[in-house]
């Protein structure tokens, strides 16, 4: 069985910074691109950061760019998500997402085979 569980997500002062961690299971990260989506009460899911297969490309929204980092510990079998200087606008769910796709995209999160179950993130203004 393939699984993908998330965690570190919490609550935070708006300008703050978070680490989201997810851990996969029943397969290996070295094959896969991986992403990180969020999605908020009454919206669509949308994508914020992925990383190819190769570990040298990233892609951002344009929502975090500069301020979200992805990264991929494959001999931990690990994905993470630093998000810096949170903005009251990025409250969700967020979720890290697997998919054997040679250049990861943001935009289609339905590319993506594997999910987590999510991690919610809350910032106070």
């Amino acid at each position: 069985q393939m699984h993908l569980v998330e965690s570190g997500g919490g609550l935070v002062q708006s300008g703050g910074s978070l680490r989201l961690s997810c851990s996969a299971s029943g397969f290996k990260l070295d094959y896969y691109s991986v992403g990180w989506f969020r999605q908020a009460p009454g919206r669509e899911r949308e994508g914020g950061s992925c990383l190819t297969i190769s570990n040298n490309g990233t892609r951002y929204a344009g929502s975090v760019k500069g301020r979200f980092t992805i990264s991929k510990d494959n001999v931990k079998n690990m994905v993470y998500l630093q998000m810096n200087n949170l903005y009251p606008a990025d409250p969700a769910q967020y979720y890290c997402a697997a998919a054997p796709l040679p250049i990861c995209t943001v935009e289609v999160p339905q590319l993506y085979d594997y999910w987590g179950q999510g991690t919610q993130v809350t910032v106070s203004s």
